[in-house]
């Protein structure tokens, strides 16, 4: 039951991190390095929290920063 209480709360941090991230990016006059740098910090504490779970990042939160960043960036 502590380990599902752990998970949990882990995730629940990843969700708060990563949210937060996109409304910083959103919503703030920075560089596009300055918001890759944000990028890589989220992808940093993701690993963190769950080691060795890099695909699941990839496939789940890089797009979600990856369409902001195009769309703010106004890239393709």
């Amino acid at each position: 039951m502590d380990d599902l209480l752990n998970e949990e709360r882990k995730i629940r941090r990843l969700r708060f991190v990563v949210d937060f991230a996109l409304e910083f990016i959103r919503t703030q006059d920075i560089p596009h390095d300055s918001a890759m740098g944000v990028v890589e910090g989220v992808r940093k504490q993701a690993l963190r929290l769950f080691p060795g779970k890099e695909e699941t990042f990839d496939l789940i939160y890089a797009p979600r920063f990856k369409r902001l960043l195009n769309e703010k960036y106004k890239r393709d």
